[in-house]
């Protein structure tokens, strides 16, 4: 299938915006918040903060532990259920006059020391407090003047705002609220990231091999069947309709440049409609490559040719047709549906095979380009996921990726995979950035293996496979080294791909053979002038 205007445009457009997001990130609201604090002997924890109103069950909430105080228990089975009544005063800033025994006490969070309210709430007879901040979010609940707060033995827990109101009003309604607090440890290993891993490898894999895997006896050019007809179409060649975009050294050196340009923007002026742009031309993309992948297996095995005539595309088969159908069918019910818990395999299906798409269409030509590219990548990369929060006081790349100035939309151009056994959910993710970059390489290095007539053990295509896939597991132990927080992945992806290529070709004496290949011919289309 092909759109009525030039599918390079498309594949620069959507190529340009998936590779904007390099690395792997975790879901913000798993990242455990644990830290030293002088004075304090206890780290920062997340809490679940589950309720029951009249015995009815509500929804569970998520607060953070202060640096001092009991420790909460692991099990929910142990947790710590009481029922919750209202301070008075409600910043429990001087003696209470309710009284708080045996009860979760919930206090607003004043002027005072949250150890002074613990202090207070205690000596009442509280066995738990709950702090409400005074916003959305949580602060850090320190000990005052570095002094280690021994005599405070009931846990102390802050959550938002509107959890805490939700519980005040519930209250002041003459309800009963109870309050069970408990602080699960995150698993130490998360499964999500095997099929993660799994998947990133597999679409390299998949989108290196596809011409091969979609070469038949009647191959017909790639993007005929939903193409405007001409009379001249017989005579083209196949070409020149199968389009290829040859990326060069002037467009990897302006990508770096664009792309850090159009980062800022999206860092401070990102709003809903952009996103939705972006979900848009995510949508296009992902039914032009998932329609392309279908139609070519089934037409492997199937001899069906019938054909119907179209307006203004033309003849086209009716298997091409009822594919397309359901492409869009596909795409638009995962538009609808995005911000559902199972969203996430909308989203990869698509995510997958508008990859192997630009894949088939976006090229490096030798390893000069792939070079250059690849370094101008890992700079950024590494600049805007490490070195952005000395100037932002936050790391550029991971907030655009999680949309925290979207008005909850996220952008799509994202791998996910939820944590299944993370008793705090969320998701881990992978940009496309970090999956058609070494791709591009991996791709070029299967077509030189083909031209030279190399074994699989004496080409370079199996090897650099083989780093990709080791490139990839040090990201990953990266992550969980740095406890959740994003990893610059081209960190890792560059030396394990590139690196494999540069030191095999200095060993096989085939480096000038790899810088140079193909500088002579010309190209199909540049990247730079799509």
């Amino acid at each position: 299938m092909a759109l009525s205007f030039p599918i390079s445009t498309v594949i620069f457009s959507i190529f340009f915006w998936s590779s904007l997001l390099l690395g792997c990130f975790g879901d913000g609201a798993n990242k455990d918040p644990s830290k030293s604090a002088p004075g304090c002997d206890n780290p920062y924890k997340l809490v679940k903060v589950d309720n029951w109103v009249n015995g009815v069950a509500g929804e569970t909430y998520t607060g953070v532990t202060a640096r001092f105080g009991a420790i909460l228990p692991l099990e929910v089975d142990k947790s710590v259920k009481l029922s919750a009544i209202v301070a008075n005063p409600l910043t429990c800033c001087s003696t209470p006059s309710t009284k708080l025994s045996n009860s979760i006490a919930l206090v607003a969070r004043g002027d005072c020391s949250f150890e002074a309210k613990a202090n207070l709430a205690q000596s009442n007879g509280a066995k738990a407090l709950l702090v409400i901040n005074d916003d959305e979010g949580t602060i850090e609940m320190g000990c005052d003047d570095d002094t280690p707060a021994t005599n405070i033995t009931i846990p102390i827990v802050m959550v938002p705002k509107s959890t805490g109101e939700s519980f005040r009003k519930a209250l002041q309604e003459g309800h009963k609220v109870e309050i069970g607090l408990w602080a699960p440890d995150r698993p130490v290993v998360s499964f999500s990231v095997a099929f993660l891993w799994l998947m990133a490898v597999s679409t390299v894999a998949t989108a290196s091999l596809w011409p091969e895997i979609a070469k038949t006896k009647d191959s017909e050019p790639r993007y005929d069947d939903f193409s405007p007809k001409s009379a001249s179409d017989g005579a083209t060649s196949k070409e020149n309709t199968e389009e290829i975009i040859n990326i060069d050294v002037k467009s990897a050196i302006i990508f770096v440049i664009s792309a850090s340009t159009f980062l800022v923007l999206l860092f401070f002026f990102m709003s809903s409609w952009f996103v939705w742009l972006l979900i848009v031309l995510f949508c296009i993309g992902g039914v032009e490559g998932m329609h392309t992948l279908i139609v070519t297996l089934i037409s492997r095995g199937c001899t069906c040719q019938k054909k119907v005539t179209l307006p203004y595309f033309g003849e086209t088969t009716i298997v091409s047709l009822i594919v397309l159908i359901f492409c869009l069918a596909f795409a638009i019910a995962w538009a609808i549906t995005r911000k559902a818990s199972f969203s996430w395999i909308g989203q990869d299906v698509l995510g997958i095979c508008l990859m192997i798409s630009i894949l088939q269409v976006a090229r490096l030509p030798n390893i000069k380009v792939a070079t250059v590219l690849l370094c101008c990548a890992f700079v950024y990369d590494i600049f805007w996921v490490f070195l952005s929060p000395i100037i932002f006081h936050q790391s550029v790349m991971i907030a655009v990726a999680k949309g925290n100035n979207s008005g909850g939309e996220s952008i799509p151009m994202l791998l996910r995979f939820p944590r299944l056994t993370d008793p705090w959910g969320g998701y881990d993710m992978i940009g496309f950035g970090d999956i058609l970059f070494p791709g591009l390489l991996v791709g070029f290095s299967l077509r030189f293996d083909k031209e030279n007539k190399k074994s699989w053990a004496g080409g370079y295509f199996i090897w650099l496979m083989v780093g990709y896939a080791f490139g990839l597991f040090f990201t990953y132990l990266g992550l969980y080294l740095m406890h959740g927080h994003g990893q610059p992945a081209l960190l890792y992806l560059v030396p394990c791909t590139l690196g494999v290529c540069v030191v095999l070709g200095l060993i096989r004496g085939e480096l000038k053979d790899l810088w140079n290949h193909g500088s002579s011919s010309t190209p199909a289309a540049s990247l730079g002038g799509a």
